[in-house]
């Protein structure tokens, strides 16, 4: 390969396929540890990718023959390969971009990728010396930059970098999802050194039996930009006074310096430095217990917002127990579910008669539309829902319609209508709340239609149908004309 320069914006925007210009150097699953370390040996290199008629079936890298080593040396003779490798790839499409390679190597900590074609034979191999002879000035691991981080002011300073990033993404046309995973991967890993940085610059931490809860569009990886704060505290049962004091402490540094960073305090004060979002594990499942055997229009918001619910610091365990519990009383309330659908159904999206998009009368937003509560909303909410109802919790929206996609449970093509309808809500939302950044302004979920293009009110209407559809299935699955008052 050889070696260019290339601006940050376009670096992230290569296709993996040009760096797949060397022939995979492979072997056998069969043959055994010796001849393989033999191949590594003569190609002088770290790690092998083992084929079976044509399709990558594992991986095995040097650190593995050295724990090897160390563990079984006396049976190494008579190993092969296939019972040493590695059987979980991770791999990545040829025609995929570099930024989707860089994600993935930071996220699951490796240094090399499985390249496979469009039929899933192997293409190549990507190492992270691939990627860094490509553009040794960017950014490649920007988690690295924020680890390397001592002070709050390096942290906010490589936040902004973040965002900056982000923007020559979008500029470039990445693809929704894989922008939205990027930026739920650095915010966690923003969240995760202030954590550090609290305990070593102001000895403030949270005590080992306890949670850090983040809620809504962060529980389940989806913020856009400025996303308010919306997080918790549960708390084991037999926490101590001084336990509960520390955790006071720790939730108002930690959300006093995400305000640092530039994560908005959440309006209606949905955060762990209030009491209400501060609660031992039996606190926590009689209020759940209460806002889904009560569902009024408050215990209904709440219970939206808490549904997402995800660990960000602390014991998972909690965590576990929580989304638990979760389904175990919402399946015991034969009317939950349909009371919530019908709480979903009421955000229908602003289009009119003859594919009119439906903009406010009067106020600040005179001739916008709210894109969140006129479409996002019964998308995420009602996904949501859906996958609890069929007995799982937990992940994107994304992540929830594959799983209910695998299980059988709504039309495979209903599903599709639902995730390009998603996809297109939130890149419009992303761009715009870029455009905001860019000239100064508040970023909002509102949008002015007369500023969209003719394919972006097209692509608009489209998503609003599948936010229709959306509202059909919920009532078709929850019967909500059978719901009275």
């Amino acid at each position: 390969m050889t070696d260019i320069t290339v601006s940050q914006e376009s670096f992230f925007f290569i296709a993996v396929d040009y760096l797949c210009t060397r022939a995979p150097i492979t072997c056998s699953p069969d043959i055994s540890l010796v001849a393989m370390a033999d191949i590594m040996r003569q190609h002088n290199i770290s790690g092998i990718v083992a084929v079976e008629e044509g399709l990558p079936v594992g991986v095995v890298s040097l650190r593995d023959l050295r724990d090897l080593v160390a563990c079984s040396r006396e049976s190494l003779a008579e190993l092969k390969v296939r019972d040493i490798m590695r059987t979980s790839l991770i791999t990545i499409g040829r025609h995929d971009y570099l930024f989707k390679a860089i994600f993935k190597m930071a996220k699951n900590n490796i240094h090399r990728l499985v390249v496979v074609n469009d039929d899933g034979t192997l293409a190549g191999v990507i190492t992270n010396t691939d990627l860094l002879r490509v553009q040794t000035r960017c950014p490649l691991y920007l988690s690295q930059e924020i680890e390397a981080s001592d002070t709050y002011d390096q942290l906010q300073a490589t936040a902004r970098r973040m965002t900056e990033m982000l923007q020559f993404a979008t500029r470039a046309g990445a693809d929704t999802q894989s922008l939205i995973s990027l930026i739920a991967h650095f915010n966690d890993a923003l969240n995760s050194r202030l954590v550090t940085l609290m305990e070593r610059l102001d000895n403030i931490s949270l005590p080992p039996s306890a949670a850090f809860l983040v809620l809504g569009s962060e529980g389940r990886g989806e913020q856009t930009l400025r996303t308010d704060q919306d997080n918790a505290i549960v708390y084991a049962d037999d926490a101590t006074t001084q336990e509960l004091q520390q955790m006071e402490r720790f939730a108002e540094r930690m959300v006093e310096r995400m305000e640092f960073l530039g994560v908005p305090r959440c309006p209606g004060n949905t955060m762990a430095i209030n009491p209400e979002w501060r609660h031992s594990l039996t606190e926590w499942r009689e209020i759940l217990t209460r806002w889904i055997s009560t569902p009024v229009p408050e215990n209904m918001v709440n219970f939206g917002m808490f549904q997402d619910m995800r660990a960000i610091h602390g014991s998972q365990e909690l965590a576990r127990a929580l989304r638990d519990h979760i389904l175990t009383v919402t399946h015991k309330q034969s009317l939950f579910f349909s009371y919530m659908a019908r709480n979903i159904v009421r955000f229908k999206p602003p289009m009119g008669m003859f594919g009119r998009i439906k903009t406010e009368s009067r106020g600040d937003y005179k001739g916008m539309f709210d894109l969140k509560k006129g479409g996002i909303f019964a998308l995420t909410l009602g996904t949501s829902l859906l996958a609890m109802y069929y007995g799982n919790m937990g992940g994107n929206t994304w992540e929830k319609i594959s799983r209910l996609r695998q299980q059988g449970k709504l039309a495979a093509e209903d599903l599709d209508k639902l995730e390009q309808s998603f996809s297109f809500l939130l890149k419009l939302r992303l761009q715009r709340q870029f455009r905001a950044l860019e000239s100064g302004r508040k970023p909002t979920n509102y949008i002015d239609p007369l500023v969209m293009t003719d394919r972006e009110k097209e692509q608009l209407r489209a998503a609003f149908r599948g936010v229709n559809l959306m509202l059909h299935i919920l009532e078709d699955t929850f019967q909500l004309k059978m719901i009275r008052g």
